[in-house]
C-alpha cells in the first residue's frame, strides 16, 4: 500500500490535510507533522474515514501536541524524556481508534534539540553519555510496547547531515542512522524498522558509507519504508525522478507485501508522479 504523508500539503488543520489529499484521489493517508492542535481533530478524522473509505497510519510528530516540543525518548532531560512518553503514549492509542496498524517514530537523540533547529543546523550544544542515553531510550520502548497492542511499532532511522557533523566535529549526534547501529539496536530491543530513504542517503554520504549497501542491509529488514529523493547533503523531500540513481536502485529490490509513505514536499504534481513511478515498479 502507498500513504501520502499529510505534511505534504500545508495546512493548519490536519482535517484541512486530509481533504486536500482526498480531492487529489488519495485515500491512503499517513498523518504526520505540521499542523496545530484543535479541539475535536479526532472527530473530524474519523468523519472522513467513513465518509471517504481512508485508511489512515499515525507518525512521530501526530497527533499535534498542544505544546510544541521535539520528540526524544532518548532524552537525558527528565521533562522532555516523560513529555516525549505521553506523547508517544497517545498516538498508540489514536491510531488503534483510527483503525491504524502501524505508528512509526524516530530514533532517539544524543542531545535536545530545539523546535527552531528542526530540519536546519543544530547548535552546539554538550552530548549526552550516549550509552545512558541508549539504554534510556531501550527502556522507554520498551515501556511504550505495553500499550500496543493491536499497533505495531516501528523506529525509524535518523538523518545525519554533513552541516551538522561538522557543528560536531564528525561525532554522530543520533540514533540509527545506518545499518549498523540499526543491527545493534536490534540485538538491544525487539522492533521494526521504519526505513527512511532519504535519511539513509545522507546519513551514508556523511558517514562515508556506500548508500547501496546501506539500503540492501536495510530494506530486506523493513516493510514500511518512507520515499523521497535528494542530493545526499541534505534532507530535500524531493520527487522521484525516471532517470534517477535512486529509481534504479529500487527496482533492484524486492518490494512486494512492503507499505510505502510518500514524503514529497514540492507540490501535488510531484506526489502524483512519484506515486505513479513508484507504483510502475511495485508492478514490475
Amino acid at each position: 500500500m502507498i500513504y501520502i504523508s499529510s505534511a505534504c500539503v500545508k495546512h493548519k488543520k490536519i482535517k484541512d490535510s486530509v481533504q486536500d489529499l482526498v480531492d487529489n484521489g488519495f485515500k491512503n493517508i499517513e498523518l504526520s507533522g505540521g499542523t496545530e492542535y484543535y479541539e475535536g481533530f479526532d472527530n473530524d478524522l474519523l468523519e472522513l474515514k467513513d465518509k471517504y473509505n481512508l485508511n489512515y497510519v499515525c507518525h512521530n510528530y501526530f497527533p499535534p501536541p498542544q505544546e510544541h516540543l521535539v520528540l526524544n525518548l532518548a532524552s537525558l532531560n527528565d521533562d522532555i524524556y516523560q513529555k516525549t512518553f505521553e506523547h508517544l503514549k497517545k498516538a498508540i492509542v489514536l491510531s488503534e481508534r483510527l483503525g491504524g496498524k502501524k505508528f512509526g517514530f524516530h530514533a532517539g537523540f544524543f542531545l535536545d534539540i530545539k523546535v527552531s533547529e528542526i530540519g536546519k543546523k543544530i547548535s552546539k550544544n554538550n552530548l549526552f553519555d550516549k550509552k545512558e542515553a541508549f539504554n534510556r531510550f531501550c527502556k522507554g520502548f520498551k515501556s511504550l510496547q505495553q500499550f500496543s497492542n493491536n499497533v505495531e511499532l516501528y523506529i525509524e532511522n535518523n538523518v545525519f547531515s554533513s552541516t551538522n557533523a561538522k557543528t560536531y566535529k564528525h561525532e554522530n549526534i543520533f540514533m540509527l542512522t545506518n545499518y549498523i547501529e540499526y543491527k545493534n539496536l536490534k540485538n538491544k530491543i525487539d522492533f521494526n524498522l521504519l526505513l527512511d530513504v532519504a535519511h539513509l542517503k545522507v546519513s551514508s554520504k556523511t558517514l562515508g558509507l556506500n548508500f547501496e549497501q546501506e539500503l540492501i542491509g536495510m530494506i530486506n529488514d523493513s516493510n514500511y519504508i518512507h520515499i523521497s529523493d535528494n542530493d545526499a547533503l541534505h534532507d530535500l523531500n524531493n520527487c522521484l525522478r525516471n532517470d534517477s540513481s535512486l529509481v534504479e536502485l529500487l527496482k533492484d529490490q524486492e518490494l512486494k507485501n512492503k507499505d510505502f509513505t510518500l514524503e514529497i514536499y514540492d507540490g501535488m504534481k510531484s506526489i502524483k508522479d512519484t506515486h505513479s513511478i513508484l507504483q510502475d515498479i511495485l508492478n514490475d
